[in-house]
């Protein structure tokens, strides 16, 4: 009897023992996010049969579904479709045109949660229960580090640790705020809460002149419900830019009914019971005082880095809180451990879905003792959704004369494009940059219209591949087509476009620089 005691006692001891050990899960990979830059870290390493945990504390998808890229270019998409079907110069009329704010927000939401469920049922696909080679599980909390090899997760409710052989924290970005300015979701928002707006704002001040803000200003601009301010502290949009890019964008923000306030700072902002009054201070010397409702705080993102327990990794912050990375997104810390891997807006490169979605990528590839290649960030491709959309791709001019690079620029209307004279839509360009030597090679190239976000990739394959402009005038062009542009501004480059400048200057412009 008395052995029989000890052994039950025993057998228990064992039993605690072992639930205690499976309650601390180990996988081969965890990932701290779940963003395109997480989720596509952990899809990558899916492919390698490795196991796999997400670590989400909020939306799962990151911004990159929810309060980021995929619901505003939603808003966009529905913005410029309303504002197709209000012209009235194409022959046709839509009568009785009319827009609820609410049918939009429930239709952004529906967008972002069909591709959430996509991500769940991917998830579930693979989750441990399947048994196929490689696994994912997804946990809600948030997430910090408690040694080199785990982390401890919180939630509402329980507090778990995780263990695992690899890391990759991929935590996104969040609004940057305006100093001395206080978010409260309701009249003075960020792009966070946009959808937490009940209508379509009266009047609406929107801070900052960047992408976001000029996007925010084109989506609410086309709805035509809006009378829209933007606040420029420069004295130009996209101030990043050539001038000849920002000059278009800001004429037609304008021409949409924007009205700019260039070179104008924000003083403050007193709130009254029914109106917002904003006091606006230009470098001229006056001051100017507004009266809005809404005021849209839109200056930019900053890394979410803050309590992730790195100090236990031994990571030092760069300035702005950025997670520094090597080539392949490994961190190395003072500790010897090289286990850790950062991919996404946390690690300071360009705030890009694409840029995020490759380094996870890369990340997993690396864990995965994968044959790799560094990314070259110099030829990214970039869309700004405006009224028409900007599409960019490698340098701009300012870079290279930054660079002392000779180079040739060559600038070619739409309005000489059939496609989009065909299309009642000529307001665009094509704008290619060349090195201005035997070879000219191609360096970068601007365009805005109908379809640039699509033939933008065709150029950054050209960058690429490093091909020079005698062999890109080999390539047949289908026609009528809006790529066309791209073509006769090559062959204007060789001076061998059908159309020419000397006709209409107003069209198209060749020039050179070089850095003496």
């Amino acid at each position: 009897m008395y052995n029989t005691i000890i052994y039950m006692k025993s057998y228990k001891t064992f039993v605690a023992l072992f639930f205690y050990i499976h309650m601390i899960d180990i996988y081969d990979l965890v990932v701290i996010g779940s963003g395109p830059a997480g989720f596509s870290a952990a899809m990558r390493a899916i492919d390698y049969g490795l196991s796999v945990c997400i670590v989400e504390g909020k939306h799962l998808g990151g911004a990159g579904i929810m309060n980021g890229a995929l619901t505003s270019k939603t808003m966009y998409e529905l913005s410029m479709d309303y504002a197709i079907a209000a012209r009235v110069d194409r022959g046709y009329r839509a009568s009785a045109l009319s827009v609820d704010y609410k049918a939009v927000q429930k239709t952004v939401i529906q967008a972002a949660k069909e591709k959430q469920y996509q991500m769940l049922s991917q998830i579930e696909t693979f989750s441990p229960t399947h048994k196929k080679s490689g696994s994912l599980t997804l946990e809600y909390g948030w997430a910090r580090f408690v040694s080199s090899s785990s982390i401890e997760v919180s939630s509402i409710e329980e507090t778990k640790k995780i263990e695992g052989r690899n890391f990759v924290i991929a935590t996104g970005s969040r609004p940057r705020e305006y100093p001395g300015l206080q978010i409260d979701g309701e009249r003075i928002i960020n792009s966070d809460s946009i959808l937490n707006l009940s209508e379509f704002p009266e009047r609406m001040l929107i801070i900052g002149s960047g992408i976001i803000g000029c996007e925010f200003a084109t989506i609410f601009s086309n709805f035509k419900q809006t009378e829209v301010h933007l606040l420029d502290r420069s004295n130009r949009v996209l101030p990043y830019e050539d001038e000849d890019i920002s000059k278009f964008v800001s004429h037609n923000l304008e021409k949409n009914g924007v009205i700019i306030h260039h070179t104008a700072t924000l003083r403050h902002i007193r709130k009254h019971p029914t109106h917002l009054e904003v006091v606006l201070d230009y470098i001229a010397g006056h001051s100017k005082v507004i009266e809005v409702d809404v005021a849209l705080v839109a200056i930019g993102r900053i890394p979410n880095t803050e309590g992730l327990g790195l100090d236990k990794v031994g990571i030092e912050l760069h300035e702005r809180g950025i997670i520094p990375i090597q080539d392949d997104c490994l961190l190395r810390d003072g500790q010897g451990h090289c286990h850790v891997y950062a991919a996404g807006d946390v690690t300071g490169h360009a705030q890009l879905y694409s840029v995020a979605e490759f380094q996870g990528r890369l990340a997993a590839e690396k864990i995965g003792d994968y044959p790799r290649y560094p990314l070259d960030y110099s030829h990214m491709s970039t869309l700004m959704f405006f009224k028409p959309e900007v599409a960019a791709v490698g340098a701009n001019e300012k870079m290279l004369r930054k660079q002392k690079i000779a180079h040739k620029v060559a600038y070619y209307s739409n309005k000489l494009v059939n496609r989009a004279i065909a299309m009642r839509n000529t307001n665009g360009f094509v704008k290619i940059m060349v090195s201005n030597d035997d070879e000219q090679r191609i360096l970068g190239m601007r365009a805005a219209g109908p379809q640039a976000s699509a033939f933008i990739v065709s150029v950054a394959h050209l960058i690429n591949q490093g091909n020079s402009l005698h062999e890109v005038l080999k390539i047949f062009y289908p026609h009528p087509s809006i790529p066309e542009g791209i073509q006769e501004c090559l062959r204007m480059l060789d001076e061998k476009s059908i159309f020419k400048p000397e006709a209409f200057p107003d069209l198209i412009h060749l020039r050179e620089w070089k850095p003496d």
